[in-house]
């Protein structure tokens, strides 16, 4: 990476993620049509003439979608392949006739339907025409624009994106790329799903141990008794089932990075150990007796206050101070609420080839409740919500309407006693979503208004967007005027 390249991560810019297609057509004038709608998206591409040449490029990339021609006698074979070892990847099936010739080759129907039937999303007689290819992009790769503080890359492959443009998540960007450099040991805490990992996988590739290993191991996911194993390795026999010698991660990570994911779940005996470990640099596999010497960053992650944890006797002092040599503590979703839109979109590009849904647009009731919302589960549970929206939603616009009981697992802050901070403003139908909270049924009242709004009435049109009945949205209607909300046309 160039010190440019560095130097731009301090700025805001919004940028596109990008996506891999893989084109599997002999055909030159439909593959040069593509790779140029391709380009203009900036999204990389890579051309196969053949099955063997397609077979070689699945084989050491990873692509988000497939252009894939009958003209090779083979298309269907290397189709079946493709969705024996990655069933989710799109594939769109190109014609070999075009529709010229249609008329003439009744078998052209056949083959759209066994290709549907086999696994593809789509199938396009030639010639392509550029608006198919436009839209089938936008719905099975988006690229809305999103602000990405910092990203790697692996030839193809992104590595990780950081998407946010809040004050504090850039102050954490940049406290993390300063302290990259040293080999001290860094404590990152910080509320269950809010990115540590992502900030440890930035510290390593920016440290001048970024072409050595980066290790990462789960200390909250190994018992006692394999933690020890886990991390210095074991010799042969050195209890059973130990068959061959094995390295720990320790030794796997020398030259490089370890990553002590969750170190607070480590039981206070181990922790003795693995303190002597990292003072010295040094170990003994267990049921060995040679020394191994290895070079190794530590960098632990928390979510829990470690200095309370060693207030109460369940985490070594001194092992807290050798392991936090710099602290860097990723504040919750609930304090970044200015990196809400770009984290929704951010995972919309992400999964709306699941879908198979274009989205155009973000509700903005779904976005106030979103803003008012305290997140517990963080970035990990934002994500999910927008996954499920997409999966059970319809239309090109995200809304939490589409999917009624999101708003049970989205229920705001407890209600307080009807005041002022509640009150909704019948007559403009409008529901101020305050800081102090909103009832589920303000919230589904002022969904469906907005909703009816945005349809100009249209009550079936309406009811398919928010996913309930016509009997349900007109029994919500007749509950709204007879309550004033809503006045009769």
């Amino acid at each position: 990476m160039t010190k440019t390249e560095i130097d731009t991560i301090s700025h805001i810019s919004q940028k596109r993620e990008t996506a891999s297609v893989l084109i599997v057509d002999n055909d030159h004038a439909s593959a040069r049509l593509i790779l140029e709608v391709l380009a203009q998206k900036g999204i990389y591409a890579n051309l196969a003439g053949d099955r063997k040449t397609a077979v070689d490029f699945l084989g050491n990339g990873v692509y988000d979608l497939v252009f894939l021609s009958t003209q090779p006698q083979t298309g269907f074979e290397l189709l079946k392949d493709i969705k024996a070892n990655s069933p989710e990847l799109p594939v769109i099936m190109l014609s070999d006739v075009t529709s010229s010739e249609i008329q003439n080759h009744q078998q052209s129907l056949e083959t759209a339907i066994k290709a549907v039937k086999a696994g593809c999303c789509d199938f396009l007689i030639k010639p392509l025409a550029r608006e198919k290819i436009e839209h089938l992009l936008e719905t099975f790769l988006p690229s809305h624009s999103v602000s990405i503080l910092e990203s790697a890359q692996h030839d193809s492959r992104t590595i990780y994106n950081i998407v946010g443009r809040s004050a504090k998540l850039i102050q954490a960007v940049n406290l993390a790329k300063r302290i990259a450099p040293s080999a001290t040991p860094v404590l990152i805490s910080g509320e269950s799903g809010t990115g540590k990992e992502l900030i440890s996988c930035l510290i390593h590739r920016q440290s001048k141990r970024s072409q050595g290993p980066y290790v990462c191991v789960n200390c909250a996911a190994l018992s006692d008794s394999l933690l020890e194993s886990e991390l210095f390795g074991h010799e042969k026999g050195a209890f059973t089932g130990a068959y061959t010698q094995r390295k720990g991660r320790f030794e796997m990570a020398h030259g490089g990075t370890l990553l002590l994911d969750e170190i607070s779940e480590t039981p206070l005996r181990f922790q003795a150990k693995l303190l002597r470990v990292l003072e010295q640099q040094d170990f003994e596999r267990v049921g060995g007796n040679e020394n191994v010497k290895v070079d190794v960053r530590i960098i632990s992650t928390t979510n829990k206050n470690l200095l309370q944890e060693v207030a109460q006797d369940r985490f070594r002092s001194d092992l807290y101070y050798r392991l936090s040599g710099i602290r860097l503590i990723i504040s919750p979703l609930r304090e970044r609420t200015g990196d809400l839109t770009d984290l929704v979109w951010h995972f919309v590009n992400l999964y709306a080839r699941q879908s198979n849904r274009r989205i155009t647009a973000l509700d903005p009731v779904m976005m106030d409740i979103f803003a008012n919302y305290p997140w517990p589960g963080n970035i990990r549970q934002l994500r999910n919500v927008v996954l499920t929206s997409l999966l059970l939603g319809v239309g090109e616009t995200l809304s939490l309407a589409d999917v009624s009981w999101l708003f049970d697992e989205l229920e705001l802050l407890p209600q307080q006693k009807q005041d002022s901070t509640t009150q909704c403003d019948i007559s403009s139908t409008e529901c101020d979503l305050g800081i102090g909270g909103v009832s589920l049924e303000q919230v589904e009242r002022k969904a469906i208004l907005d909703t009816l709004r945005q349809t100009s009435g249209n009550q079936t049109k309406a009811a398919k967007v928010l996913g309930i009945s016509d009997r349900t949205l007109r029994g919500k209607i007749r509950q709204y005027r007879n309550q004033g909300v809503l006045q009769p046309v």
